[in-house]
């Protein structure tokens, strides 16, 4: 299973992404593909998303059973012990304040 959440990014995207997923809400995509589509895809995002954001999550053969990548986003990936978790900067904490 597979889940991208796209925020900001060009309309020819989500076309795009259409293809593999299905749209289940604006800029919600979900589906099953392999390990190879999947990197692929995470690349045409990249590519294409320009200063968009976009979270994907996926399973995975690891303790949380998923794991997850981010681009252009104010939460950054960290490993704490073993898990994945999600931390905001202290800079962009520090706006919000």
């Amino acid at each position: 299973m597979i889940i991208i959440v796209l925020s900001s990014c060009p309309s020819s995207l989500r076309g795009d992404l259409t293809k593999w997923l299905f749209e289940i809400n604006t800029n919600v995509f979900v589906g099953r593909v392999s390990a190879r589509v999947r990197d692929d895809l995470w690349e045409r995002i990249i590519k294409y998303c320009k200063k968009g954001k976009v979270t994907m999550v996926y399973n995975a053969r690891n303790e949380q059973g998923f794991d997850f990548r981010v681009h252009n986003s104010e939460w950054n990936p960290i490993d704490f012990d073993g898990l994945k978790l999600m931390r905001r900067s202290a800079h962009q904490k520090a706006e919000i304040e």
